[in-house]
């Protein structure tokens, strides 16, 4: 595997631990602030404009087939806030009531809570998502930590209506990033603190081929970090490749579909969270550097996975 050092650009910086970066067809980005609450739209010269006031903790987010975004909302964290202003969560927040799934008109700012739980289970705390060609939504409820406990997370399936909601994958240890492979096939999602990829074949809407025992949740790995790295959100390239954002050492870490580690891409810190595809080719990486409140651009090798719903 090779490793390179990430020649970025800084698109704008100050936001409040930023996460789940959506590139607009009008050359904004769309981020959301965890530590802030908010939906923010970047514009190209980096000025910042408020889309909508979410509560909580806005965590991974995307565009949905009637052109809204819709936020997975984990509910928020405590912080901690070292001297020279470096932000970090710190486990559940004293104020927490639950996590949810979000809709968010871009024209006016109205947010619309769509799901707070499956089957009377509650949804502890939504990380990413992302949508199929049917407009229908997976993603991950990462949980929370507490104390001295963790919850399990899980992988859920719903309607982007907010009518219908089922979970395809449980149990697993902070589920985190989620995509799809470019012909729908394939679900992928990342894992935390065990710093693993997962995948599953896709049998049907919101179905999952599962692996039996040993596989703890049904799911094939496909690789896992080095040493000790933690994984975070991901994006996929146009050609299968997965790219996962990596924290600790602060880079994004590329996978082949057959699970080989490509490369390595080494940031400028430990708080390398989210990366997406932009520009009018997609080749540009935007990626969010959260703990010093950064969201950077890099002229990416590969051409970028396209979105279906993604319109400006």
């Amino acid at each position: 595997m090779e490793t390179k050092r990430l020649e970025f650009r800084q698109i704008t910086d100050g936001l409040e631990f930023p996460e789940g970066p959506i590139a607009m067809a009008d050359g904004s980005v769309l981020v959301v602030e965890i530590k802030g609450g908010r939906l923010i739209r970047v514009l190209p010269d980096g000025t910042k404009e408020v889309a909508a006031e979410l509560g909580g903790g806005p965590n991974g987010a995307a565009i949905g087939p009637d052109g809204a975004c819709y936020v997975c909302n984990n509910g928020g964290f405590n912080w901690i806030t070292e001297a020279d202003g470096y932000m970090r969560p710190h486990g559940r927040a004293d104020a927490y009531t639950g996590g949810s799934i979000q809709r968010v008109d871009l024209a006016t700012g109205e947010v619309t809570t769509l799901y707070t739980e499956c089957d009377g289970v509650a949804i502890n705390g939504p990380n990413d998502i992302v949508f199929d060609a049917q407009g229908n939504m997976w993603f991950t409820d990462h949980g929370k930590t507490y104390g001295r406990q963790m919850d399990c997370g899980a992988v859920y399936f719903a309607a982007a209506d907010g009518s219908f909601i089922r979970q395809a994958a449980f149990p697993l240890v902070t589920p985190n990033g989620c995509g799809l492979s470019p012909d729908e096939k394939t679900l992928y999602v990342s894992e935390t603190e065990t710093g693993r990829l997962w995948h599953w074949p896709i049998v049907g809407p919101g179905e999952l081929a599962k692996e039996p025992w040993p596989s703890p949740n049904g799911g094939t790995m496909v690789g896992g970090a080095s040493g000790y790295q933690r994984f975070d959100s991901m994006a996929l390239e146009a050609n299968g490749n997965i790219c996962v954002a990596t924290l600790v050492t602060g880079g994004i870490s590329v996978f082949s579909p057959e699970g080989e580690k490509l490369e390595y891409w080494q940031g400028p810190e430990p708080y390398c969270t989210n990366i997406c595809f932009g520009g009018e080719d997609l080749r540009t990486a935007f990626i969010t550097v959260s703990g010093t409140g950064r969201l950077v651009a890099v002229d990416w090798p590969r051409a970028g996975l396209p979105l279906l719903h993604q319109r400006g």
